[in-house]
């Protein structure tokens, strides 16, 4: 079942207008998640939302927003004056311009969302849309109000719908020069520079998300599955830097240890270590997650204790 749209509204190219729906088209809800909790009773803790200065708890009809001009002096801002802020983008993305993917800054981007027609009606003005942008190879870049805030958004099709991903506005983003500038210049020989390359040359491949494994995440599960059977948690060993001294016989090693692993891999037939490892088959034994097609639920041992975080 899709989830529930972010935003109902229109999509516009000119007189060309359907109804569409926007839905998030990324989610972290298989993530863990902690909840705080007191050390001495188990209990969850809660948050109240109280005045700063005589302490007492406020109900959410009395708190509005305010806008801090000086040390402690507030302009207030009611909920109706904010809906009062009437922007076309409010209920229709307009598309104004088309421009090229390569064009969009990769810092500019925010987060990705799927587009698609709402209800029955407007599909063929929706199809109109999506194969003008599919048959010019263009992203369409128009404007959208999301949780009271008008956002750039860039419109790209994808199967039978489009993604639509927010964008930042330049002051959002920060200026490089300020991280760079101390960035030491140093020459590179070009005996340095092919052993690097020969390096990537090893290890390009195509990008396949499917093949990374959140290392993480994994080591949360194995975490709560020790606690929950009872076992003593003890600190794994923390990777050590090493000085490298010399930075060509580092290269040097480097293409000899790629090479090494490669004919070993292509002789043993095995997949290589970047290969899927079944992440949420590790997840059966923690209550609450999805157990992975075709296997079986692990029992948690006899005596467990009180899950704690």
């Amino acid at each position: 079942m899709a989830p529930r749209a972010n935003w109902k509204g229109f999509l516009r190219l000119s007189l060309v207008t359907c109804p569409v729906a926007l839905y998030p088209a990324t989610s972290e809800s298989e993530k863990i998640s902690f909840n705080q909790l007191n050390r001495q009773t188990g209990h969850r803790i809660k948050y109240l939302k109280v005045d700063a200065d005589t302490g007492d708890e406020v109900p959410n009809e009395d708190i509005v927003k305010g806008y801090e001009v000086e040390k402690g002096q507030y302009i207030e801002v009611t909920k109706e004056e904010l809906e009062e802020v009437a922007l076309e983008s409010t209920r229709t993305i307009e598309i104004d311009e088309f421009v090229d993917r390569s064009d969009i800054d990769p810092r500019y981007l925010i987060r990705p969302y799927y587009l698609r027609p709402d209800g029955k009606i407007g599909h063929d003005a929706f199809a109109v849309i999506r194969e003008t942008i599919r048959g010019m190879e263009k992203v369409a870049i128009g404007r959208v109000v999301l949780t009271n805030r008008e956002h750039i958004i860039a419109l790209e099709a994808q199967d039978k719908g489009l993604i639509g991903t927010l964008l930042r506005y330049p002051y959002e983003v920060r200026d490089p020069a300020e991280y760079f500038a101390e960035i030491q210049d140093v020459k590179i020989t070009k005996d340095m520079l092919d052993l690097a390359k020969h390096i990537v040359t090893q290890k390009t491949g195509r990008f396949d998300p499917d093949k990374f494994e959140d290392h993480y995440e994994t080591a949360l599960v194995d975490l709560i599955n020790q606690k929950r059977a009872g076992k003593v948690i003890r600190p794994a060993e923390r990777p050590r830097g090493e000085n490298v001294v010399d930075l060509m016989e580092a290269l040097r090693r480097s293409v000899g240890g790629e090479a090494a692993e490669s004919k070993a891999s292509k002789k043993s037939g095995k997949k290589s270590k970047n290969a899927p490892a079944g992440q949420k088959e590790m997840l059966l034994s923690i209550a609450g997650k999805k157990p992975a097609k075709g296997a079986a639920a692990k029992k948690p041992a006899a005596g467990a204790r009180r899950k704690s975080a």
